[in-house]
């Protein structure tokens, strides 16, 4: 497998998928795969609001709680890479419409949970289930569209990771407001039956079927491997709250040196004949742009995730807002990303890496300034005074998280686009994992010894902050090394021009 010096990864030779021909219902499966997806990638956020309410009406403790959150995200991140193999070598329609049944039914235990336990339990389900799913959608993006298509369709699927992510807390709020009473908590799990039901009875007539490619083989003991590895890593963040951090510093040293192992198996299954690894290490060493962009991704999510925890204590335990006022302070991220997103899809192929470049430095103008404003300005004004700076920012970011799927998987052929998109994502939940326990953690420690609202949320949104700096200049990196590289290749290409024909035949 070599990359296509041209970018496209539609002539990736061995690709599945190299006869290609256009599905004519491929824009109506697409809005199948991103409401799904928008439900899975919202549940990490929306019940954040719901902590308080949930706690109260099943009288459980701090740490089981936090498992309703915690747990989801933890099960989410350990299927990703898995799924998305199964999916290569089965069928990601199959795969995809048995996660979506999976995920409706274990929202519905989910609102219906008599006690924590199961809620908790139901919690983890559900996770397992959005993992499976999630995959399947950039794959069968890579699978249904070609060309300046491919890059429309990842900006709409770009669109959906950041609108699910910051809207979180919004939408939370808002069914608060209107399931009111103890039990409304029910209802944030509820409403992803009927939109769920809807889309399993669209995504059979619409969603096409994956071409076998005769590689059905899946590595039962990398994905053991793979899965200790990154449950090593994620268990420590998801227990953060509870000290896990300080007792459990140790799982990341176990977590590395399983990785290890998982990696050095991998590279000898590529050497033997007849196998196919569950992650193939030349996704990493020769597919252009697929490193980077993995790093890029969960840089950026370090900063991005967490920073949606740290507004909503600061909004609704500093200026006492509703969990719906304080969503809504955070719209205008929200809508500048949203808007952004959908336009750089279109935009990516003319620009490439440049746009991301510009993206992370509107997301950094933005939230500094943002926090700049939310620590100085008087409370009364400053979230008013902050919803512009957020707009900003909210821009940026729509022009990073789309383009950086698109230029991450481009290259990427179809036959492998599961795995490739699974370990992106594995990243992201990665960092989102880390930012969301990192980020409340700097709050409270600063809170608790500076007894001001306002220079804790400052401190946590500087880390952020220092996050997407590393993450813009590994970005920025990767446009000055394609600009290089294009200037040479131009340069090399007007000397055989300008070589004289008889020299040329000599």
């Amino acid at each position: 497998m070599t990359a296509s010096a041209s970018g496209s990864g539609d002539r990736q030779p061995g690709a599945q998928g190299d006869a290609y021909e256009p599905d004519p219902r491929r824009w109506r499966a697409l809005w199948v795969t991103l409401v799904a997806g928008f439900m899975s990638l919202l549940d990490v956020t929306i019940v954040a609001v719901a902590l308080p309410t949930v706690q109260n009406d099943l009288g459980a403790s701090p740490a089981e709680v936090q498992w309703v959150v915690s747990g989801y995200a933890l099960t989410f991140a350990l299927a990703l890479v898995t799924a998305g193999r199964l999916g290569d070598a089965l069928d990601r329609r199959k795969i995809f419409l048995i996660a979506l049944c999976a995920f409706v039914l274990c929202s519905a235990a989910c609102g219906a949970a008599p006690g924590i336990t199961l809620l908790v339990v139901a919690r983890l389900a559900q996770g397992l289930a959005a993992g499976f799913m999630a995959p399947q959608n950039s794959a069968l993006i890579q699978q249904m569209f070609r060309g300046a298509e491919r890059g429309r369709a990842f900006g709409y699927f770009g669109a959906t990771v950041g609108i699910s992510s910051a809207s979180g807390p919004i939408v939370g709020g808002a069914i608060l407001a209107l399931a009111d009473g103890m039990q409304g908590w029910r209802w944030i799990f509820y409403v992803n039956v009927p939109i769920g039901v809807l889309a399993v009875l669209l995504g059979r007539r619409l969603l096409p079927r994956t071409r076998k490619s005769g590689r059905g083989h899946v590595d039962v003991p990398g994905v053991l491997l793979l899965g200790l590895g990154v449950l090593a890593f994620m268990y420590p963040l998801v227990q953060a709250e509870s000290g896990g951090l300080r007792r459990l510093w140790w799982l990341f040293l176990v977590g590395a040196a399983v990785l290890a192992v998982f990696v050095r198996r991998q590279r000898r299954l590529l050497l033997a004949r007849g196998t196919t690894p569950l992650l193939d290490p030349r996704l990493f060493s020769t597919v252009r742009g697929y490193a980077i962009g993995a790093g890029v991704g969960t840089l950026y999510f370090i900063g991005f995730s967490g920073v949606w925890l740290v507004f909503a204590l600061f909004y609704q335990h500093g200026l006492h807002y509703s969990p719906l006022e304080s969503g809504l302070a955070v719209t205008p991220f929200a809508i500048g990303s949203a808007g952004a997103a959908v336009v750089s899809g279109r935009l990516v192929d003319r620009f490439g890496r440049l746009l991301t470049v510009w993206g992370l430095s509107g997301v950094i103008v933005g939230l500094g300034t943002a926090a700049l404003l939310l620590r100085f300005a008087p409370l009364d004004h400053a979230p008013w005074l902050a919803a512009p700076a957020l707009f900003v920012g909210g821009v940026g970011g729509g022009l990073v998280v789309s383009p950086n799927i698109t230029l991450t998987l481009r290259d990427v052929p179809v036959r492998m686009a599961g795995a490739a998109g699974g370990a992106l994502q594995t990243g992201q939940r990665l960092g989102a994992a880390v930012g969301t326990a990192a980020l409340p953690g700097l709050f409270y420690l600063v809170l608790g010894r500076s007894d001001d609202f306002q220079v804790a949320l400052f401190t946590a949104l500087c880390a952020a902050l220092a996050a997407m700096l590393t993450s813009l200049a590994l970005a920025a990196y990767d446009w000055l090394r394609d600009r290089r590289r294009r200037a040479a290749h131009g340069k090399c290409a007007q000397e055989v021009a300008n070589t004289p024909v008889h020299s040329r035949q000599l």
